[in-house]
Formats: structure tokens, sequence, C-alpha cells
């Protein structure tokens, strides 16, 4: 006689998400937000006249400007892809690394900003994530491929 062992359909398996996927993920998120700050910002009064008048905030909009602009949000976008691709200690120390820098540049974005509610908010919420970021490569020890 042979027995059934029933699975109950509400039982849940805790799957382990590696630690490249949760910093890849965070980097997603911490893209987005630096994204939506600045495009949420044409919307205020004053801006979009002040493009028109080739001026962002203070910075004549340039070449110069442009290729800068494109520095700094192509920073966030390769740590998607080298947060999934780097070799363990690699990986960690760039995430480590690049954390730690971004967050005076994103504070130095939140000084510039003349909404200090709207600008202190995305300045928060960038901040969770970097730390989220920084927090989860310190405490990964490469070779366990989780944190």
């Amino acid at each position: 006689m042979t027995t059934q062992t029933s699975v109950t359909p509400t039982a849940r398996i805790e799957q382990q998400v590696p630690i490249q996927v949760k910093l890849a993920a965070a980097w997603a998120s911490f893209m987005c937000l630096y994204i939506y700050v600045d495009v949420l910002g044409f919307f205020k009064p004053g801006a979009v006249a002040g493009i028109l008048e080739g001026k962002v905030w203070e910075f004549d909009i340039s070449q110069p400007f442009f290729v800068s602009a494109l520095a700094a949000s192509g920073v966030p976008t390769m740590m998607i892809l080298l947060s999934t691709t780097l070799p363990a200690r690699a990986n960690r120390i760039t995430n480590l690394v690049v954390a730690t820098l971004l967050t005076p540049w994103m504070a130095f974005n939140l000084v510039g900003g003349d909404w200090p509610y709207y600008h202190g908010l995305g300045f928060a919420l960038e901040l969770i994530l970097l730390v989220f970021i920084l927090r989860s490569a310190q405490k990964w020890a490469p070779g366990r491929g989780t944190a």
C-alpha cells in the first residue's frame, strides 16, 4: 500500500534571490528614480522656458552639459549590467565604491533644487536605495552567492 502525501496549496517555498540580482534590481530602481525626478521637474513652472532659453538651472545647455549629464546617468545604468556580470569580488568592490561616490553626488543635486520637499523626497528615496546597495555589498561574502 502506498501513502500519498498532500501538499497544501498555501505552502510557499522561500526562494533565495542571488545577491547579484538584488543589486541589479536596486540599481534599476535607483535609475528609475533618477530619471523621474528630472522628468517630473519639467512640469515645474518656468523649467521648459529655461530650457528653451538654453539653460538648465545655472548651466548652459551645450555639448559639455550633455556629455556630463549622460555620464552621470550612465554610471547607475552600467551598474545594472555590471552587478550581474562582474566576478563576485570585483562586483562587491565596484558596488561599494560606486554607491559611496554617488551619495554626495545625489546630495549635490539636492542643493540645486529650489523645491526642497520634491528634491528632498527624491534624494531620500535614492539614498535608501544606495544604503541598501551598500549594506548588501558589505554583507556579501563572495563565494556564497547570497547576502
